[in-house]
């Protein structure tokens, strides 16, 4: 990651025309720190300059949120079902992994394909209800959660659904990121 100097921050402040106190505070740190990092006078510790700069890439418009990249459509899977309804069902939709909820739908895990390939050989597979074949790594975020958040999550699990108000209003799988980054 290369760190902006403070003429890059002047700059891109002055581009988009927020004064010293509007960036202050949208990036949540005092006007007179704002003059003294642009002026070069002191250097901001690496949280306060992504701060600025995340400000900064909000006011530019150039941060994208889960809203922005989330599928939708949400097709997921009742932990109750059985491991071949959930095959059949990505199958039909054309997907490597469903979400899996309980009775309140809500999210509880993810089965996916290599789910279903570990536990081949392994008795009825096919009978077997979804919570035990499916794999726990799934993440929940908001709406307005950053690309950064949700990045981060996605090292870890294989999706990251998005909830508004108790409610599963999308998903986002790393296909969504790179669809957005190309």
């Amino acid at each position: 990651m290369e760190l902006p100097t403070p003429s890059d921050l002047r700059e891109r402040r002055k581009k988009i025309d927020l004064t010293q106190s509007e960036l202050a505070e949208m990036a949540d740190v005092s006007q007179p720190l704002i003059a003294r990092i642009e002026g070069g006078d002191v250097d901001p510790r690496l949280s306060t300059l992504r701060r600025i700069v995340e400000a900064l890439n909000e006011a530019e418009g150039a941060v994208l949120h889960a809203a922005d990249i989330m599928n939708e459509a949400l097709t997921y899977v009742s932990e109750d079902e059985s491991v071949a309804a959930a095959i059949d069902l990505m199958g039909e939709e054309g997907f490597s992994q469903l979400p899996v909820v309980d009775a309140g739908e809500t999210p509880v895990g993810i089965i996916s394909n290599s789910d279903v390939r570990r536990h081949r050989g392994e008795g009825d597979l096919d009978e077997r209800p979804v919570r035990e074949v499916m794999g726990d790594g799934i993440h929940t975020v908001g709406p307005d959660a950053s690309l950064d958040e949700v990045n981060s999550y996605l090292n870890y699990n294989k999706a990251v659904i998005v909830q508004r108000e108790g409610r599963m209003v999308g998903i986002i799988t790393e296909a969504d990121i790179a669809a957005h980054l190309s």
